[in-house]
């Protein structure tokens, strides 16, 4: 196995197998993986900070076995902030344990965890205090997934009805590919107001706007966890704004057959793939850096 020693940011870290192909399709190394995650690290980081990570990990490849992985690893350097968090959907601290999480707040962290073949870097809509105590959620997901033959096409046009409740409910959303088939919508919660929900009330709230769309376009919008009534349509996603429940982050890479990124799109870009089906793709990461090398991070555009 081959090493190398390098420095990132005054920590020093064993970098191994920099030629081995983690993506067969298009035959990108674990090396380009680390050039990507430190190239993109000035607008991936923020979206990581104070978020407890989960990572899906690929040490064969994407044509390999993945597993998920939740705690901080054995080995997990003394530097690499974690934080313990109780493993009830609630938090509440009467469950079953703990979950020891590590938190990537810095460009060690994230070389480290793309190291370990961790391609994909999933968190969950809440943050932790310096302490490590979660707080509310800042934020609401809804996940758009279509159920074939739609598409992405069909992701965008409910993305518009999906912005639409939103804003009547006074909450602003952005648009994020999945990396994978669909699109993901964040509402920040302000700082006031919404800011006093729990994980159970923004849950309820994205239930409400789902189930809201679906009654209002049965033919096009589903908010049924059943796969059996997907097929055409596109299933809005509202359990992940649950406690326990993760989203893979904003710029991550994803575990499909090519590099593919969860890349934040501008709300002209998807207005464009409402109306043309080929206007949207998903996005490599090489698109990906000179789009952020071009455009900054849009997501806060």
């Amino acid at each position: 196995m081959s090493e190398v020693q390098v420095d990132v940011e005054g920590r020093t870290l064993t970098i191994s197998n920099l030629d081995k192909v983690l993506y067969p399709r298009t035959g990108t190394t674990k090396g380009e993986v680390l050039n990507y995650y430190a190239q993109v690290s000035p607008v991936l980081l923020p979206h990581l900070r104070d978020r407890a990570v989960t990572r899906i990990r690929w040490p064969h490849g994407v044509e390999g076995s993945s597993f998920f992985e939740k705690n901080a690893p054995p080995g997990t350097p003394s530097w690499v902030r974690t934080v313990e968090v109780p493993t009830t959907g609630s938090r509440s601290g009467k469950g079953d344990g703990t979950i020891r999480f590590p938190i990537c707040d810095d460009l060690a962290t994230l070389t480290w965890l793309a190291n370990l073949a961790a391609l994909e870097l999933h968190v969950h809509q809440w943050q932790v205090d310096p302490d490590g105590t979660p707080r509310h959620p800042d934020r609401l997901v809804i996940d758009l997934d279509p159920g074939e033959p739609a598409g992405l096409h069909e992701c965008a046009q409910v993305a518009l009805m999906v912005r639409e409740a939103l804003a009547e409910r006074d909450l602003v959303c952005t648009p994020v590919t999945s990396g994978s088939k669909g699109l993901h919508l964040y509402a920040h919660l302000p700082a006031t107001g919404r800011s006093s929900l729990d994980s159970d009330g923004t849950t309820a709230l994205a239930r409400e706007v789902a189930e809201g769309l679906q009654k209002g376009h049965p033919d096009r919008v589903t908010a049924s966890m059943t796969k059996a009534k997907r097929p055409g349509k596109v299933f809005l996603d509202w359990s992940q704004n649950s406690g326990s429940k993760t989203t893979v982050s904003p710029y991550s890479l994803r575990g499909r057959e090519r590099p593919t990124v969860a890349t934040p799109l501008t709300w002209d870009e998807v207005e464009a793939g409402a109306e043309d089906e080929l206007a949207l793709e998903q996005l490599t990461l090489e698109q990906v850096l000179a789009r952020v090398g071009e455009l900054g991070d849009v997501f806060d555009a």
